[in-house]
């Protein structure tokens, strides 16, 4: 399958060049290998890329933001002008993504494409979590430098590989903007020199050469059109062509040499996730018991729909209760001892907010259980306690319900385990998967949290019904 080359471009400092050096690059890249699939996109919002690009039939709602809501890539994409592709910037990232993506969000999502080629990223000049994907999934960074506080601002981004434990091997850096009039008296006779001394007295590797600050190159923005147009087709006067051509030559030999590692390298590293997330379910599949901890009845597990998981605090016992066996045990056993049983309409909405609900179930001594009913973060929402009687309750098969689970899960001297029952979805199995697993269990962190903080022998006020 094919993977993407990405070059990043990114500084934390404002105005050092990012836009235009990412968008005459991909232009520069398209013109040196016509061949090459080169696309071009940008998480900040001046959609400079669009104005560049865009061609003035192609109207579209998609854009870049729906790269992280599960929207292929290959659908996203525009061919635009110069032969470049584009996806479409967004106004608000912030916005259309309440949620912030993780910073590997991107490199994983662009792994799992078939786009090839190059894919240049042009970042916005704030670490935020967009402009740490870009960096995260990035076989080469540039980082545009002007002047000595852009290039102090680099430290940000090299501490951010460090945090992540990659090598910082991909940062580049190239002066821009620099005004070559300017000289020096002393070792370094322009500002150029100077800046890349800094650079490397820093320790960090530059390109070969530097973008000339030309008038011409800036006006290039600026038209009755709206449009913004490229160093190629309306600069070639100027030293920056030259300087551009050369530095494309750099890129796309390094493209041709080293290829789209980084891509492998995330590959590779969510075989290895995944091949542990398998392997830790299935762990979890062998712990299971293989019967209704209820009723005793045997399950199989690739027929069990309709269920509700449970497992101790400890995890010593984890397994399945069947649906109908936890609403008898609740109505039957631990509603046995009300003068009134539950009619029908309380019984339908107690079964409604279980699908939506957790309970907790404690033993207090040999002879009463509590019972609580938690919402999806863990917090108590109501409780109640319980006499067991193993002579009462509904019987199935001769055995009383309550008092099964507890003899197989919770035994009398062991007042401090919780037991945490939850409703499964369809295939009831499917709660032993990562995600849907993890959030049991903070569930039940919290839940054992908060129970380790309360005095276990006070049991007063507990006693008010659980379920409305």
């Amino acid at each position: 399958m094919p993977r993407p080359y990405v070059i990043t471009v990114s500084s934390e400092k404002g105005g050092v060049g990012k836009t235009t050096l990412a968008t005459n690059l991909a232009v520069y890249l398209k013109a040196l290998a016509e061949d090459l699939p080169v696309t071009l996109l940008s998480f900040d919002n001046h959609f400079t890329v669009d104005r560049m690009f865009r061609l003035s039939a192609d109207q579209t709602e998609l854009h870049v933001g729906q790269l992280f809501s599960a929207t292929p890539a290959s659908e996203l994409i525009r061919q635009g002008e110069y032969g470049v592709q584009i996806i479409p910037s967004c106004r608000d990232l912030n916005l259309f993504n309440p949620q912030p993506p993780a910073d590997e969000d991107l490199a994983r999502i662009l792994s799992r494409t078939e786009l090839g080629g190059v894919v240049i990223i042009d970042t916005c000049p704030i670490l935020d979590p967009y402009t740490r994907n870009a960096l995260f999934a990035a076989d080469r960074v540039i980082v545009p430098i002007k002047d000595a506080p852009s290039l102090e601002n680099c430290q940000h981004l090299a501490n951010f590989f460090a945090d992540h434990g990659i090598s910082r091997a991909p940062l580049r850096l190239l002066p821009c903007l620099i005004d070559t009039r300017i000289r020096y008296s002393g070792p370094f006779k322009d500002s150029y020199q100077l800046l890349k001394a800094y650079a490397i007295n820093r320790g960090y590797r530059c390109l070969e050469g530097f973008i000339a600050k030309s008038p011409k190159v800036e006006s290039l923005a600026t038209n009755p059109e709206g449009k913004v147009y490229p160093v190629l087709t309306h600069g070639r006067s100027t030293e920056v062509h030259l300087q551009f051509t050369h530095l494309a030559r750099q890129v796309y030999l390094e493209y041709l040499e080293k290829g789209p590692h980084r891509m492998g390298e995330v590959s590779e590293a969510q075989r290895t996730r995944d091949n542990a997330l398998i392997h830790r379910e299935q762990e979890r599949r062998q712990r299971l018991l293989d019967s209704c901890l209820c009723c005793g009845k045997k399950l199989d597990f690739t027929q069990l729909a309709e269920a509700f998981y449970l497992e101790t605090s400890g995890r010593e016992t984890c397994g399945f209760i069947e649906e109908s066996c936890f609403y008898e045990m609740v109505f039957s056993d631990l509603y046995a001892e009300q003068k009134t049983a539950p009619g029908a309409a309380i019984k339908e909405l107690f079964r409604e907010t279980a699908q939506v609900s957790c309970f907790l179930l404690q033993r207090l001594d040999s002879s009463h259980v509590k019972l609580a009913r938690l919402d999806h973060n863990g917090e108590t929402l109501s409780c109640r306690t319980s006499e067991v009687k193993s002579s009462r309750g509904l019987l199935r098969r001769g055995i009383p319900l309550l008092h099964n689970l507890l003899e197989r899960t919770l035994s009398a001297n062991e007042r401090h385990s919780l037991l945490l029952i939850k409703k499964s979805a369809n295939p009831a199995t499917s709660i032993l998967a990562e995600t849907p697993y993890s959030r049991f269990q903070a569930i039940f962190s919290r839940a054992r949290l908060d129970y380790a903080r309360q005095d276990q022998a006070v049991d007063a006020g507990l006693n008010n019904p659980v379920f409305p």
